[in-house]
């Protein structure tokens, strides 16, 4: 009997989570979308990548397309979709500069816009096939080009917030990153981006705070726009120490080695995979880190020289042949012999891979466009012709005009 009563218990039980979940469902399904399209601002750093969730739709609805404009209105609306069934695109294959077309992806009604650039920046919608928008977003991505670096172990502060009439333009900051390094003094960092706060904004946009928007957003006019845009984005940056997280377990490879160094002299494994790079001796090189992000907390090293922003940051020195840039990338311009060694990259507090780069002054090289001194080397090859050009044509034309109205001195014996 108490087995009978145990059974039904845990089928009364089954049924009762069965009906919640779905009247979880049907609750999802039926939420209401607003009657009037409201659009939901949001702000991004360029080269950042941002998802954005299809918040409402109708019942009937199983599959939702993207529509993008640039400016309300517009007559140009650009279809993120291919209507059969996209092949979704990954992350490491978007490249900066390429087509917003080849770095967006659609998944579980939700839009992912890959390495994101200030010419993404503009209205995107959800909705259907036939051009029935239920929900819809004001997207500013604000590019790093101009960003301004406040290190707060120099006694630096960032900037002061702006005050004209009733527009108040201020930087909002993102929380702190993890330290970068662990074990040794490391770094972190929050971007701020720009923000307005003004009685003029557009009452269809909607705001997180009351008359808040980011500075690009397509509720500001053009007038209170083109006064923000002065106002770049920010970098703050701090020192930390962190300590790193024991290993108590060894597998593998590793095991092995530990049982062989108490026979004889541990031999050298390195704790992270390392990549080889042979680079040609005057040549630039781009550094990435595996699986790193521009909102990431990234650290770089060589051998055991610690690259700190607070020297190597992008912007803090012109003549800087070594820096690394705002999108955590390690830049070597003109490759020098003294280069050689192993850099080591880290990833929110975490050593994940490591370069060794070897530099040679022989061998082939094959020129490409993607190099940036053979793109160089072809600028000025055709700024001098076409010069030469416009000079040879003005002489003649000089000539000419000469000829026409007899004005020439005649340099004939």
């Amino acid at each position: 009997m108490n087995l009978a009563h145990t059974t039904v218990l845990l089928w009364v039980w089954g049924s009762l989570q069965a009906f919640e979940i779905v009247e979880k469902e049907d609750i999802f399904q039926r939420t209401p979308c607003p009657a009037f399209l409201i659009f939901d601002n949001a702000a991004y750093l360029a080269d950042m990548s941002f998802e954005l969730p299809c918040r409402c739709k109708p019942e009937e609805v199983s599959a939702v397309v993207w529509y993008y404009q640039k400016h309300l209105g517009s007559s140009h609306t650009k279809v993120l979709t291919d209507f059969d069934g996209r092949v979704l695109t990954e992350e490491t294959q978007a490249r900066v500069g390429s087509d917003m077309l080849v770095r967006f992806s659609i998944r579980m009604f939700s839009l992912l816009v890959f390495r994101a650039q200030p010419e993404d920046s503009g209205l995107y919608f959800c909705g259907t096939r036939k051009g029935d928008y239920f929900y819809a977003y004001d997207v500013d991505i604000q590019s790093g080009e101009g960003m301004v670096a406040t290190f707060k172990d120099l006694g630096q502060e960032p900037f002061a917030d702006e005050h004209r009439g009733s527009l108040h333009i201020f930087t909002a900051f993102w929380e702190w990153t993890p330290c970068d390094r662990c074990g040794v003094r490391g770094e972190q960092w929050r971007i701020g981006l720009c923000y307005l706060r003004s009685p003029d904004l557009s009452p269809r946009y909607q705001k997180t705070l009351p008359d808040v928007v980011s500075c690009g957003s397509q509720a500001v006019p053009w007038k209170l726009r083109a006064t923000a845009r002065e106002h770049t984005p920010e970098l703050l940056v701090q020192s930390c120490v962190v300590p790193c997280e024991k290993k108590t377990t060894q597998q593998g490879v590793m095991a092995i080695f530990s049982y062989v160094s108490k026979v004889g002299s541990r031999p050298w494994v390195p704790q992270v995979p390392i990549q080889f790079h042979q680079q040609r001796l005057g040549h630039g090189l781009i550094i990435s880190c595996p699986g790193a992000r521009p909102e990431h907390a990234v650290a770089w090293d060589k051998d055991r020289q610690y690259l700190y922003r607070t020297q190597y940051l992008k912007g803090v020195n012109r003549s800087m042949r070594v820096f690394i840039d705002h999108g955590n990338h390690l830049h070597i311009r003109f490759t020098q012999l003294s280069d050689r060694g192993i850099y080591y990259c880290w990833r929110q507090g975490v050593q994940v891979a490591g370069f060794r780069l070897g530099v040679t002054s022989q061998g082939r090289y094959r020129p490409s466009f993607s190099d940036p001194e053979t793109r160089s080397a072809v600028e000025l090859t055709l700024i001098g012709y076409l010069f030469i050009t416009a000079v040879f044509v003005a002489i003649h034309l000089c000539r000419c005009c000469c000829y026409l109205f007899r004005c020439c001195p005649n340099f004939s014996p």
